[in-house]
């Protein structure tokens, strides 16, 4: 018998792109903390490792996801990726480096970079204003996402390098600005239960940034938040997302959009970016990539309940996405 995506997540049904998103985001568990929250004058400058080394230095297990970001509150900096990406965060705006690239954060000409490892194990703020550089000065509050489960996870591969987004704009599909004085608040108030409160907000401010990433798409783009949105592209998403070992073919997908195969294929494939196939497999390896890491399912039951009756196709699928077999993959 085939199970739902509730067996898998524990979520509800889904039955539209806003579900999809739901449980997407709900897949990743995603968690916080913050690291800093510190005034610099200029000219300062901060250097942020890579994903893996700030995962090492915050003693994070192997697995979860380590993404940096950084809120300015007043003034402005910039940020630099090793990649290359930049760019000027001002006051009410944050960076988000879900790329996990090495990165600096700084404001003036210059200055020498001091390690984040050196400022969070107390080493001082050599950059603290005083009362003549204050007004020129920049507050920031720094700290990292945590994300669960993000191999294969089609929102967490649709999401750009360096998101930038806007903490005090409001708008009415997400309330970025709210979490976020929210969230300056309950630290500033410094009560009882504080911390425990701060990180579930940190949870909420991750995913209302993503929603912010979501409202500012161009229409134009091939991208998996403009697929969900699609209605019949959505609607076959879900379907996919509700069943995934369901025995799917692009004319059952296109029966249940009611839409020709032809027609409905090419529509899937211009809004994603993926034919409908090649998304059912990677979703299904997503699933079952899961489900070896956080069940004792055997890899026969978890090749059955993601849609595959030969074992050897499983291994094979999996492999070809994942560059190991299954077994290698619950053991790592």
């Amino acid at each position: 018998m085939h199970k739902p995506t509730e067996y898998f997540a524990k979520t509800t049904g889904i039955s539209s792109w806003n579900d999809v998103l739901s449980d997407t985001l709900r897949l990743m568990r995603i968690g916080g903390s913050l690291l800093l929250r510190e005034a610099y004058a200029p000219p300062w400058a901060v250097a942020i490792p890579d994903a893996d080394k700030l995962g090492a230095l915050l003693k994070i297990k192997d697995g979860v996801r380590v993404v940096a970001f950084h809120l300015v509150e007043r003034g402005h900096c910039e940020i630099r990726l090793q990649s290359g990406d930049r760019a000027i965060i001002e006051a009410g705006e944050m960076a988000i480096c879900f790329g996990g690239s090495a990165h600096r954060i700084s404001q003036g000409s210059n200055p020498r970079a001091v390690p984040v490892e050196v400022l969070m194990a107390g080493g001082g703020n050599v950059f603290r204003p005083n009362e003549k550089n204050l007004a020129r000065g920049t507050s920031l509050m720094c700290g990292v996402f945590l994300l669960h489960d993000t191999y294969l996870n089609p929102l967490f591969a649709a999401l750009p390098p360096l998101l930038h987004a806007s903490v005090s704009r409001a708008s009415g599909f997400h309330n970025l600005s709210g979490v976020a004085q929210l969230m300056s608040q309950e630290i500033e108030r410094k009560s009882f239960g504080g911390g425990y409160v701060v990180e579930r907000l940190l949870e909420v401010l991750c995913a209302e940034a993503v929603r912010s990433y979501f409202e500012t798409i161009s229409h134009k783009e091939v991208c998996w938040f403009n697929g969900i949105k699609d209605p019949i592209v959505g609607r076959a998403v879900a379907m996919i997302h509700s069943q995934p070992g369901e025995s799917w073919s692009v004319g059952r997908l296109a029966q249940g959009v009611a839409m020709s195969p032809s027609r409905f294929a090419a529509r899937f494939t211009a809004a994603l970016g993926d034919s409908p196939m090649a998304y059912v497999a990677k979703w299904r390896m997503n699933v079952a990539s899961r489900l070896l890491n956080d069940t004792q399912q055997g890899v026969g039951q978890i090749a059955a309940d993601v849609g595959y009756e030969s074992l050897a196709a499983f291994n094979r699928a999996f492999k070809k996405h994942t560059g190991m077999p299954p077994a290698a993959w619950r053991h790592s």
